[in-house]
């Protein structure tokens, strides 16, 4: 501790020849605060590493030639040094550097004794934690009347650095803040009326050209309460990183909402194509300089905003220019209110390059041009609604024009069209005459052709009842000759039975004669042979019988009603009807499931078995041949109370083509005359008034399955 003292004695011994060479800055009223800006002394600290012991005995420092010392861009760090001398009757005084943006303040007082305090303040620290509440840099400075006191200040940051110091009691201070505040806050509520008020105008007239304009004026606020601190300390006081980089992002959403508002504002793609294009490649700058401000790279983005919005600027001062030239009204407004906005960039530029003094006028010209400029534009935007109205009315008038020329052409050719209109009514008339017998037509084929699919299906039903029903009768048929001769053979020995038993003989001799005369008609056998004979005629008649049920369960003549109905006795109907097509070569197996009764269209449902039963067994005979080896499998089982019907062939199969086609009308495999293509159109159409579903499976060369499905109950 005694080292670090006798350090800063030294350090102080060493700079006090400076002290002499440096006019302290003397304050003397305390009703008003002094700006002492150039009497400064600056140090450069280039790599940023010099401590306050360092810079209290560096002898580097240089004193400030300017009115306000504006130190540019740098990544250097700079110690300013200045004395201060107290004439004043107030010994509780105030330091202002009024400049929110630096990124880091260090304030050093140095003591009497060779001790210094030193107080930390820069954008990471919030506005609620500092002394005084405000986003301008305050210190505490107390020096007794009559004395001086040297003060250093160690300034870095990524934006521009001056130092328009200032010197007052905490009184004075505070009167000036207050009155930039009253400023500010007039500047804001310009900004605000003009953003509401072309808000206001834009839901009233729908133009997005509005939208545009209120999303500029938006980001020019914003901006300018990030210049002067506002945002930090109102919208995100504890966000050092919102701070910083609102710097950058800010300046860059002016720049690309302005182009693009004065894009639509100007028409400019359709008046300078060239210009349009060069514009976009100012906003592609403006996106890299977004970019670079969320990569972290604050100071090269701000040098890129300044100078790609110096130069975007004029180009758009001349886009502009080009534009009235061609006696675009609006142009002329834009051209006014942008070189006033141009003029205070102009000037905010130059004072911040230190071509212009640093005063009250430069630090709030561009606020003031932009005030001025969204008030102008705003008119400029209100001349252009007169504009849209006037030529609005221009355009109402031609086209009131054209509805009275076309008015006079309509009553010209009505004459024209009256009578085209009775020729074509006279055309459609004898068209729909046409039609109506062409659909009489059409409606007397449909049902030929349906009426042909039921004679088809009767031919096959008469020709399968015929071959059925021919065996059994012809086995009766067979039996019946041979029963009468039988039976009169019997009949001839009963008459000569009689005629022994009315003779004369004793009992012994009749019981000879019946005896030898059983012998010599083979009564047994006699006997037998009539009994296989009634038998056969008997098998017969009971198959016939048979054959006639399924006739009868298979047509249903009340086939038009709802009624419950065994599914698979229709099975077993239809399999009668088509059991002369097996030639017996062909097996049907069944796999019957314990069904209950199906309210159904039984009748319908048989026609649809047989239609399927019938392609399934031409399948078979195409594959076959006249080998054995075809089978059709009939499945039938209940499931969530639909009853599933199965049947399966291993025939020839399908390919997809098929398949996509199978259920339309008039498509058919089969050759010409072997089949009509409507049968299963019928049975999908019969399906579906069943409120069911038909799928089927097949591969080409391995079969075909038929998957019916019928609710139980309708």
């Amino acid at each position: 501790m005694l080292q670090k003292t006798a350090v800063l004695l030294i350090a102080l011994m060493l700079y006090a020849g400076a002290m002499f060479a440096q006019a302290p800055v003397i304050y003397q009223n305390e009703q008003k605060s002094l700006d002492f800006g150039n009497q400064i002394q600056i140090l450069e600290d280039k790599d940023g590493h010099l401590s306050i012991e360092q810079a209290i005995a560096s002898g580097d420092f240089k004193d400030n030639q300017q009115p306000v010392a504006n130190l540019e861009m740098s990544t250097s760090a700079f110690w300013v040094r200045f004395s201060i001398t107290n004439s004043s009757n107030s010994e509780a005084l105030a330091l202002e550097y009024p400049y929110p943006t630096i990124d880091s303040v260090t304030f050093v007082e140095l003591l009497p004794g060779g001790s210094y305090n030193s107080v930390q303040m820069g954008e990471y620290t919030p506005v609620h934690s500092r002394n005084y509440k405000h986003q301008n840099y305050i210190f505490s400075v107390k020096i007794p009347k009559g004395e001086t006191r040297t003060y250093l200040l160690r300034v870095k940051s990524s934006e521009q650095i001056q130092l328009p110091l200032k010197i007052g009691t905490p009184k004075t201070i505070l009167e000036d803040l207050l009155s930039n505040d009253l400023l500010f806050g007039l500047y804001a509520g310009i900004i605000l009326v003009m953003l509401f008020y072309n808000l206001f105008v834009y839901f009233t007239v729908r133009e997005s050209i509005y939208l545009y304009y209120v999303i500029y004026i938006f980001f020019v606020g914003f901006t300018q309460a990030c210049v002067q601190g506002y945002s930090a300390r109102y919208l995100y006081p504890n966000s050092a990183y919102l701070a910083n980089i609102m710097m950058v992002i800010a300046p860059s959403l002016v720049g690309v909402s302005a182009l693009e508002f004065l894009k639509k504002f100007l028409s400019v793609k359709t008046y300078t194509p060239v210009m349009h294009k060069i514009l976009q490649v100012f906003l592609a700058v403006y996106v890299g300089i977004l970019i670079l401000g969320f990569m972290g790279k604050y100071q090269l983005a701000a040098q890129l905003v300044q100078m790609n919005a110096a130069v975007a600027s004029l180009l758009v001062f001349i886009t502009g220019t080009m534009i009235a030239m061609k006696g675009y009204r609006p142009a002329k407004f834009f051209m006014i209110a942008w070189t006033i906005f141009l003029a205070s960039v102009i000037i905010f530029v130059l004072r911040n390059f230190n071509v212009l003094p640093y005063n009250i006028f430069t630090y709030y010209a561009l606020q003031i041009g932009s005030a001025l400029e969204v008030i102008l534009l705003s008119f400029a935007l209100a001349d252009k609604i007169n504009t849209l109205r006037k030529e609005k009315e221009e355009s109402q008038a031609q086209a009131f024009q054209a509805l009275e020329e076309n008015a006079r052409i309509i009553t010209n050719q009505n004459v024209m069209l009256e009578t085209k209109v009775t020729e074509r009514t006279l055309e459609l008339k004898k068209s729909n005459e046409e039609l109506e017998k062409t659909l009489v037509e059409l409606k007397e084929t449909e049902m030929q052709l349906v009426e042909s699919e039921k004679m088809a299906s009767l031919g096959q039903l008469t020709a399968g009842i015929a071959h059925e029903i021919n065996n059994p009768i012809n086995f009766v048929t067979s039996n019946v000759k041979p029963l009468k001769r039988d039976v009169d053979m019997l009949f001839t020995m009963i008459s000569e039975v009689e005629g022994i038993g009315m003779s004369g003989n004793t009992t012994e001799e009749k019981q000879a004669k019946i005896k030898a005369l059983k012998e010599d008609y083979d009564y047994d056998y006699l006997k037998d042979e009539i009994g296989q004979l009634l038998s056969g005629i008997s098998e017969g008649s009971t198959r016939t019988a048979e054959i006639v049920k399924g006739l009868r369960i298979f047509s249903r003549l009340d086939e038009d009603d709802l009624k419950k109905a065994d599914i698979n006795e229709g099975l077993d109907s239809t399999i009668v009807i088509v059991n002369n097509l097996l030639e017996g070569r062909i097996t049907i197996e069944k796999n019957y499931g314990n069904l209950p009764m199906v309210e159904c269209y039984p009748g319908k449902l048989n026609q649809v078995f047989l239609n399927i039963i019938t392609n399934a067994i031409h399948a078979l005979k195409s594959k076959f041949k006249t080998e054995p080896g075809g089978l059709v499998t009939i499945s039938t089982s209940i499931a969530d109370n639909n009853i599933i019907i199965s049947i399966k062939d291993n025939g020839t199969g399908m390919d997809e083509n098929t398949k996509k086609k199978l259920f339309e009308p008039f498509f058919t495999t089969k050759d010409v005359g072997e089949g009509t293509g409507l049968g299963l159109s019928i049975a999908y159409n019969t399906i579906k008034k069943h409120n069911g579903a038909i799928d089927v499976i097949s591969e080409l060369g391995e079969g075909t399955e038929f998957l019916i499905t019928i609710p139980t109950v309708q």
